[in-house]
């Protein structure tokens, strides 16, 4: 069965995409840009930025009954790669047990100026 999650916490869809779509009990999660929920606004530097997208993505998953330990799979975008370090230390803050298959790409840009976009898969 095939089930939309939106949390009211995280920044709503601003295109014609789900925050993400549950599909027999695994969870797919839309790159979640590091948007304030409320204003819109993108906090300065890496690491704010790669928290407020964990956590925007978190909020989903708590929708979704899930946390990060249920995450089994992750891409994050960078828009400038040697952000890597800053970024995996903030990442690493999140996924404490096992850690989810993850890539990482350098893009050329990222929507709203971003410096990174997270997506995910998760299930029980």
């Amino acid at each position: 069965m095939k089930k939309t999650i939106a949390s009211p916490k995280a920044p709503a869809a601003v295109g014609p995409y789900s925050q993400a779509i549950e599909l027999n009990g695994t969870l797919y999660i839309s790159g979640q840009l590091p948007a304030d929920p409320v204003t819109g606004e993108l906090p300065a530097g890496i690491e704010a930025q790669t928290r407020r997208s964990l956590d925007n993505l978190g909020y989903i998953l708590e929708e979704a009954g899930l946390g990060f330990d249920d995450v089994v799979k992750t891409t994050v975008l960078l828009a400038d790669i040697s952000d890597f370090g800053a970024m995996n230390a903030v990442y690493a803050e999140y996924f404490k047990g096992d850690k989810p298959a993850r890539i990482c790409y350098q893009v050329a840009a990222l929507p709203k100026g971003a410096m990174v976009e997270i997506d995910a898969v998760a299930g029980k």
